[in-house]
């Protein structure tokens, strides 16, 4: 396992938890309403925001999937390993790491692009946003409970550990 992985798991910042469809349901609402958010945002040529509700939009599903499979995770650069690493997602985790720079970019600088650069970058990240949200809700529909079993023993986490 990824060291970075294992340093969350001895932090209790990964986790097996139980398996929740009502939390899995919600992160998927939350997921979508975030996105809403970043259209409307973009619409309104809010871009700076709308690129931050796009990454928060795929975040919320990869924590859909997380609660599906009975995995609690509190880190984003965890969430994006175990994609990428545990889930066999790496095109996805690519996805979310690169939305999740242009957030951190967005969010946290000040930004000398002129603002037609940076409504580009806002309609980029809303559709990979939506591409994302897609394949990530199909995934999460069409995985098995051995599947979900095999992840966790990757994981090296048992349910005694709960």
């Amino acid at each position: 396992m990824n060291r970075f992985l294992i340093k969350l798991k001895t932090q209790k910042k990964i986790e097996i938890v139980g398996r929740s469809q009502e939390m899995c349901e919600s992160y998927l609402i939350k997921s979508e309403n975030c996105l809403r958010s970043a259209k409307i945002l973009l619409k309104e040529s809010l871009y700076e925001n709308s690129i931050i509700n796009s990454y928060y939009a795929m975040y919320n599903c990869v924590l859909a999937l997380f609660f599906e499979c009975g995995i609690k995770c509190e880190s984003h650069i965890g969430s994006i390993i175990l994609l990428r690493e545990i889930f066999n997602l790496p095109i996805l985790a690519k996805s979310l790491e690169e939305v999740k720079k242009s957030r951190i970019d967005s969010q946290y600088y000040i930004s000398d692009t002129k603002e037609e650069a940076n409504q580009i970058t806002a309609q980029k990240a809303i559709s990979g946003s939506e591409s994302f949200i897609l394949e990530l809700k199909t995934f999460i529909k069409t995985i098995k409970d051995s599947e979900i079993d095999k992840i966790k023993d990757s994981l090296n986490l048992s349910e005694k550990e709960v």
